[in-house]
């Protein structure tokens, strides 16, 4: 497809460099014929799939060594959109060096990911992403056409979008890796509601385990919750240890543990402390203090109450801590 078949330039900014070069000059269209297959030692699969939704076609010929079952060549022909042409291109070359097992398991989301420039931005505007589920599907057909199985066989996912053939893994995926916040976008992205419209939401012609409505809602919420673990972990490992700590540091985290378990149960008796010296005196950091008020003199300052303090600070601050009163 040459840019002068597009009606504005600027659509163009809409594709990734990768999409437009293979456009224009795919790598690996062409056919494999007998001949090839014989000369590589290899058994000749043909497989061909088009996309209701779209009018778009492929065929997709792949040349399998039956010993290891691994696909040595892969070309493909394509008949539809440029996209479609670049997505092929990429497929084919995903699937080369894999075995039909691995191949398998190339999803759409391989091949739009392949094609990007970079992998934040997407490499199609989201109304030419059904060409790339077109390219992982005729791999499942070509697969069972090489196993002797049925192409439903390799579904391992639950397809919430009969009409576009759309899993719910790859509704999630896409939601997360576009960062999607609509119906709306899912459906540019997926074409997943975008004909009969009944996986949208409850009370269409076909009643569903899933509803769009409903995965994009748990989606966003699995999202905020992996930003809340990401931002706690991230917190945590950032936390300073005691011993790499500065003395400032150090004497600001003893005297908040104090403050929030310490002290108010002095002050009720009267009394309270102070931190006189922190000094290391490895393994342990000796922390002398002082009573005051009615602390001072008492008895239990040198049995309960030390105690008291010690275990306190060794369980919240540092367990090699030691209470040295003075």
């Amino acid at each position: 497809m040459a840019k002068g078949d597009l009606i504005s330039g600027s659509i163009w900014d809409e594709y990734s460099n990768q999409v437009i070069k293979r456009m224009d000059d795919p790598v690996h269209q062409g056919e494999i014929t007998e001949e090839r297959a014989l000369e590589l030692n290899t058994k000749l699969i043909i497989a061909d799939f088009g996309a209701e939704s779209c009018g778009d076609a492929v065929r997709l010929y792949w040349a399998v060594n039956e010993t290891t079952n691994v696909i040595e060549e892969s070309k493909f022909k394509s008949f539809g959109c440029g996209t479609a042409i670049a997505s092929s291109d990429v497929m084919a070359e995903l699937c080369i060096g894999k075995t039909v097992e691995e191949a398998v398991q190339i999803t759409n989301i391989d091949v739009e990911f392949a094609l990007r420039d970079h992998p934040d931005t997407p490499a199609v505007p989201p109304q030419k992403m059904h060409c790339s589920v077109m390219a992982y599907d005729v791999i499942k057909k070509a697969a069972s056409e090489y196993m002797g199985v049925d192409m439903e066989s390799f579904e391992q996912e639950i397809i919430v979008c009969e009409c576009a053939r759309v899993t719910l893994g790859m509704i999630q995926d896409v939601i997360k890796i576009n960062n999607l916040t609509t119906v709306e976008e899912i459906t540019d992205y997926t074409k997943a509601g975008a004909f009969c419209k009944s996986c949208i939401k409850p009370g269409g012609h076909e009643d569903k385990e899933y509803y769009l409505v409903d995965i994009l809602k748990d989606t966003r919420l699995e999202m905020e919750n992996d930003k809340l673990k990401n931002a706690a972990d991230a917190s945590e490992q950032g936390k300073s240890t005691f011993d790499t700590m500065t003395i400032v540091q150090r004497l600001k985290a003893v005297e908040e543990v104090l403050d929030a378990d310490i002290r108010p149960m002095l002050v009720m008796d009267g009394g309270n402390m102070e931190i006189i010296d922190i000094k290391e005196n490895i393994p342990h950091y000796d922390i002398y203090i002082r009573y005051l008020g009615a602390c001072n003199g008492c008895d239990s300052g040198s049995t309960g109450t030390l105690y008291a303090i010690e275990s306190v600070l060794k369980d919240k601050v540092d367990e090699n801590i030691r209470i040295l009163p003075i």
